[in-house]
């Protein structure tokens, strides 16, 4: 069994389904049509199906091995703006990270294995996961027995900054940790013609977030990366009135465990020092959503190793400050998260993920399923 061949007789099945799927996005924890599709699909294929959730976890064969492979499903909140005829039906939702096609391939994957499964000698898991986008789905996945007996993950995501039908494989650290911060610095407000009978939280404010920028130039070693991004202020409403306080929220990103706790410290020491200074007081709250994504160096030789046997392209991709909620699954259970180039100038895929003009070249999503599929069979093997 070719796994590429076998993926190429079943393309324009899985564009159908990522177009099925793309058309009617859900959002994080809403996934139930998409769940419905794929479980009918894995119940007629032979799998035995769990839910959690409108997440699915569904087994295939028996063995001393288990490889588990995983998609996410949920959807953004953004209205898209191209114009296909599979563009998304549901106003002011749409897939613009391409979980879709992840979806469908894995979907793929999953018949391509039930029909060829004596070949496999071993256990597949397939985990078909709702709201990666923010809602800590893994986590749910992983309580709900995702990785019970699991020896290897591995998951997929269409990525815009490789040409279309390369397999993007890094070893080590690969997509940052993240977490979100919010605060509200409080005064004294008053009019705008009296400043001096006020404590003015908008200069508190723009000197806290001037502060923040000096944790990555001047507190992170230069040999190290990390992000910290003031992403919304809010403050006043009238243009002679100081008003009593503003509201300001963030991101923090990292590759390494300690630099995520000397920003995290840093903000504290900031919030509390200028604040101090001025004469005002702070709230603030610092949220860590999700580790890095960590690759384990076998997992993504091998990785590399299956590839070059079945003909499949291949490359390096370079580390992100984006970040994925697979980290999770990558703690407990060594694995690799890869990614497919979609990017095909000539078509105008171009735009980013989260773009309302976000899409795929859906002609090179059979290779993530071939790949996918020759993943299982090499290491249960």
């Amino acid at each position: 069994m070719n796994p590429v061949e076998e993926a190429l007789k079943i393309k324009e099945q899985i564009i159908s389904w990522r177009r099925d799927f793309h058309m009617y996005p859900e959002l994080k924890y809403e996934e139930e049509r998409t769940s419905k599709i794929v479980e009918e699909h894995l119940r007629e294929w032979g799998y035995r199906v769990k839910r959690v959730g409108t997440g699915i976890i569904a087994d295939i064969g028996e063995g001393e091995k288990t490889i588990a492979l995983r998609a996410d499903m949920d959807a953004l909140p953004i209205q898209e703006e191209n114009d296909v005829p599979y563009k998304s039906r549901i106003p002011g939702k749409m897939h613009a990270c391409g979980h879709d096609a992840h979806t469908a391939m894995l979907l793929g994957a999953a018949k391509i294995i039930a029909e060829h499964a004596e070949e496999f000698n071993g256990r597949v898991r397939l985990i078909f996961q709702p709201a990666e986008e923010g809602g800590n789905g893994a986590v749910k996945m992983i309580e709900g027995g995702a990785l019970e007996g699991v020896d290897a993950i591995f998951g997929f995501h269409v990525w815009i900054d490789l040409p279309s039908g390369i397999i993007g494989i890094q070893e080590g650290p690969f997509m940052a940790g993240a977490g979100i911060f919010s605060a509200r610095i409080t005064g004294r407000g008053g009019h705008g013609a009296s400043p001096h009978q006020t404590v003015d939280p908008i200069p508190i404010s723009a000197e806290t977030i001037l502060a923040l920028q000096t944790i990555v130039s001047r507190n992170v070693s230069p040999i190290e990366t990390g992000v910290v991004s003031v992403t919304a202020v809010h403050a006043g409403t009238a243009f002679n009135v100081i008003p009593e306080e503003v509201e300001m929220k963030g991101t923090i990103r990292f590759f390494n465990p300690e630099i995520g706790d000397l920003i995290q410290r840093r903000i504290q020491e900031i919030f509390r020092g200028v604040a101090m200074a001025h004469g005002a007081s702070y709230e603030l709250s610092i949220e860590e959503l999700v580790p890095p994504t960590i690759n384990d160096a076998e997992m993504a030789r091998f990785a590399r190793r299956v590839a070059e046997k079945y003909g499949i392209r291949h490359g390096g991709v370079e580390p992100t400050m984006g970040a994925e909620d697979f980290a999770v699954y990558l703690q407990k259970v060594p694995g690799a998260f890869l990614t497919l180039g979609i990017r095909n100038e000539e078509k105008g895929i171009i735009h980013p993920h989260h773009h309302p003009r976000f899409d795929v070249d859906e002609d090179v999503l059979y290779l993530g399923t071939a790949m996918e599929v020759a993943l299982a069979l090499e290491f249960l093997t």
